[in-house]
């Protein structure tokens, strides 16, 4: 619960965000907001298994989250708020190739918000998967896949719930769903460039 003697809503907002604990095996860290897009801005970013890697972004999955405060409220936001999150995770190229991974990937979100008691309005997003495959002195590389979501939607009340079904998206992309804390990831083969 955030300290009532905080002045905004936006501080108590963001001290209720910052006060969160996530599942061990996502590391969840407070980024630098982008600027000009509210007059007050907190980020997250979000990386699965971590430990697991040597330098970069994580090979399992990884997700942006900015909470947005306006107190004049954007006619578009429909309100003083505003959420734009982001989370994209590698696949197989099988997988990948499924013509409703998008779909799929869409309803894991509005899932994980209903979940969590995360009402909302004006939501808006983009599901995106790529295949790709390496030719030449890349071909060795193989085939790769990656499904990445980007969505904004308005939350209304508290934004704990919003971050947690943000941080239950990612680990979903990642191949690790609610209650899955300390299993095993089988992801896609991980492309070296040496």
């Amino acid at each position: 619960m955030a300290d009532p003697g905080l002045s905004t809503p936006f501080e108590r907002a963001a001290a209720e965000v910052r006060a969160l604990a996530f599942r061990n095996d996502l590391a969840v860290r407070e980024i630098p907001a982008p600027g000009g897009l509210a007059p007050h801005a907190l980020a997250l970013a979000a990386d699965v298994r971590p430990d697991d890697e040597e330098e970069g972004e994580s090979r399992y999955g990884t997700g942006r989250f900015v909470l947005l405060h306006d107190p004049d409220a954007p006619d578009a936001w429909g309100g003083p708020w505003r959420i734009v999150s982001f989370a994209q995770a590698p696949l197989e190229p099988e997988i990948g190739s499924d013509p409703l991974l998008a779909d799929v990937a869409w309803s894991w979100l509005i899932d994980a918000l209903a979940s969590h008691g995360a009402a909302y309005h004006a939501e808006a997003g983009t599901a995106t998967k790529t295949i790709s495959r390496g030719f030449g002195s890349l071909a060795a590389e193989g085939d790769g896949s990656q499904i990445e979501l980007r969505a904004s939607w308005s939350p209304e009340g508290s934004p704990v719930g919003h971050v947690q079904a943000w941080a239950e998206l990612v680990c979903m992309l990642a191949g690790l769903p609610p209650g899955s804390e300390g299993i095993e990831v089988f992801t896609a083969r991980r492309m070296r460039r040496d």
